[in-house]
């Protein structure tokens, strides 16, 4: 654990585990979460300070962002860090908790995706904040998201602000040498009873609203001064506004150019932006995803050049300022020839055994996000929708109050464990209260997979370690008054087909959790491997169709299986229809 005794030294560390480091040192005592790539490691880095704070897995965004604000109202620093579409989830809390102001510090970091690399969507969490009324830091290095989180603690409690740092993938997941700093021991702020400040009901809010307005024109006159926001003036032909990584990619592409580093990019600094602007020949704005900075710098009368010439797509690059602003023709290194690798299922996931079950009885599937999601690419393809977390319930209760029974007959809803327990039991409560009918199928792998293996209220462990109670998915089913709960192995093919027929054929509402743990997870030991006879195997394919990546023709056409991949699922020996696949179990698990 890093703690003071490392104060004064360096590591190289993540943008996430800075993040973490700098809520350490800020004297954070309370800090809440869900997972969601770019923003997970931040919450698995700052357990590893449990002595001095508290951490949590929450259910969802909204809640976790409630926990920070609880704990901000109470007196205590907090922090809460989401994905940019979890600011979404979080929406609702943060844009009443602008209103009401803090009493400990709060920030919220929102992990943006530009270019897409795991999420539904390239939202610009800077727009969030702006309508919010909720200032942002932007950090453009591992050691600025250690210092800007611990700013974003004294700003909040100065202007009695939550506070947004704004981070991307690319910050996410890059290292930079951090510089270590002892812990702030911040004193508790003493709770004093304040409706006017905490109830938003109509009167006060009105009231609450002039202050927040007051508070952003005059966080708007100090960023002026404020160190975050620095010129470093060189060759004046050239002046560049940005923020964040693209800061990075100017310095490398323009070593030579003028640039103003906005480290707060809501309010933004007009003044020092007017005089910057003033002084440079050509200016440009360069950040990645929305104008935001430069809407506002031209609705000043300010010329510049933005999205003129620059995307409002994908992540930005060197070569791409080298092209764009001076012209010039990078050489780009052809990529190496590698074989593609797209995305798809792992070896022995009990999800291909589901969607190969779906696929064979022609059903579809209204899709949720999680490792699931690639049940929609081939070769299984079930999956028709994915909209966000939760939906899939919610789209099929709507596809049958818009076309009937009829319409949903060979229709299911597919979700996982996790994100059931995110927002999807909201849903099924939905389609009960509602009278609806259909299939809804929980996909229960004991753990949040896609983001790393993160535990949730069903796994009976918390973000902290301790061990308690797990959520029981089927009682829960049950106790909303769904009579028709059923529970079975992923893998029990033939018993999953016989209740899919059944229970979609049934006018009323039925939940399907099939229980499997995840093949990756470090208490999954493989049952064993699965291995081919080659002089029985007639070439058919039907042990292929399902796409385990452990499987493979050979240059004769025949199956075969590589034995390091397989985790002896056994879904290839299930489908294969002339005994030509064995299997061999795992003889750790025969020692016991």
């Amino acid at each position: 654990m890093l703690n003071k005794e490392q104060a004064g030294t360096q590591q190289m560390m993540l943008g996430n585990a800075a993040i973490a480091r700098g809520a350490y040192e800020a004297g954070v005592k309370v800090s809440a979460a869900y997972p969601g790539t770019p923003s997970t490691e931040i919450s698995e880095n700052i357990v590893k300070y449990k002595d001095v704070i508290y951490s949590e897995w929450s259910p969802n965004e909204k809640v976790a962002t409630e926990v920070a604000i609880g704990a901000s109202i109470s007196g205590v620093r907090a922090l809460v860090s989401m994905k940019h579409v979890g600011v979404n989830v979080a929406s609702d809390p943060l844009y009443t908790i602008s209103y009401s102001g803090v009493n400990g510090g709060l920030v919220l970091v929102a992990a943006d995706d530009p270019g897409i690399y795991s999420s539904q969507n390239e939202q610009d969490s800077r727009m969030v904040a702006r309508a919010a009324m909720v200032p942002v830091l932007e950090p453009s290095d591992s050691e600025e998201a250690r210092t800007f989180t611990r700013l974003a603690f004294e700003l909040s409690e100065a202007y009695d602000t939550p506070m947004m740092v704004r981070t991307t993938t690319r910050l996410a997941h890059s290292q930079g040498m951090v510089n270590l700093e002892e812990r702030q021991e911040i004193p508790d702020r003493p709770y004093e009873k304040n409706i006017g400040k905490t109830v938003m009901m109509p009167g006060n809010a009105i009231k609450r609203h002039l202050v927040v307005e007051q508070r952003l024109k005059n966080m708007a006159e100090d960023a002026n001064s404020m160190a975050v926001n620095r010129v470093e003036y060189q060759d004046r032909k050239i002046g560049v506004i940005t923020s964040g990584i693209p800061y990075q990619y100017v310095k490398e592409a323009l070593p030579q150019a003028s640039v103003l580093k906005l480290g707060l990019v809501h309010p933004l600094p007009r003044k020092l932006i007017e005089e910057f602007a003033a002084n440079v020949e050509t200016l440009y704005i360069v950040e990645e995803l929305e104008p935001v900075i430069e809407e506002q710098v031209k609705s000043w009368g300010i010329n510049a050049i933005g999205k003129e010439i620059f995307t409002v797509q994908g992540e930005y690059s060197a070569n791409l300022l080298r092209e764009r602003i001076l012209g010039e023709k990078p050489e780009y290194r052809k990529a190496a020839q590698v074989p593609a690798r797209p995305p798809i299922l792992c070896p022995g996931c009990p999800h291909r055994s589901v969607f190969s079950v779906l696929k064979k009885l022609k059903l579809h599937a209204a899709g949720d996000i999680g490792c699931y999601t690639l049940g929609a690419v081939a070769p299984l393809a079930v999956v028709d929708t994915t909209v966000c977390m939760g939906a899939s319930i919610s789209n099929l209760h709507g596809m049958e109050k818009a076309k009937g029974r009829e319409f949903i007959k060979d229709w299911v809803a597919v979700i996982g464990d996790s994100t059931f327990l995110h927002t999807g039991i909201n849903s099924l409560m939905n389609m009960v209260y509602n009278q609806g009918t259909g299939t809804v199928m929980i996909l229960d792998n004991s753990t949040t997979g896609m983001t790393g293996h993160q535990d949730h209220a069903a796994t009976g462990k918390t973000l902290m370690g301790d061990t308690v109670r797990a959520i029981d998915i089927f009682h829960l089913c049950r106790a909303l008054g769904i009579e028709h709960v059923y529970e079975i192995d992923a893998f029990d093919t033939e018993g999953l087909e016989k209740l899919l027929k059944e229970e979609t054929a049934r006018e009323a509402i039925s939940v399907i959790i099939t229980k499997s743990p995840c093949a990756l997870l470090k208490t999954t030991i493989p049952k064993g491997k699965c291995s081919i006879d080659p002089e029985k195997c007639r070439k058919c394919g039907l042990c292929l169709a399902p796409g385990c990546p452990a499987m493979r023709k050979d240059s004769e056409g025949r199956a075969v299986i590589d034995e390091v991949m397989c985790n002896g699922c056994g879904l290839c020996m299930q489908r294969c229809k002339f005994d030509a696949i064995s299997f061999t179990p795992n003889p750790k698990l025969a020692q016991g």
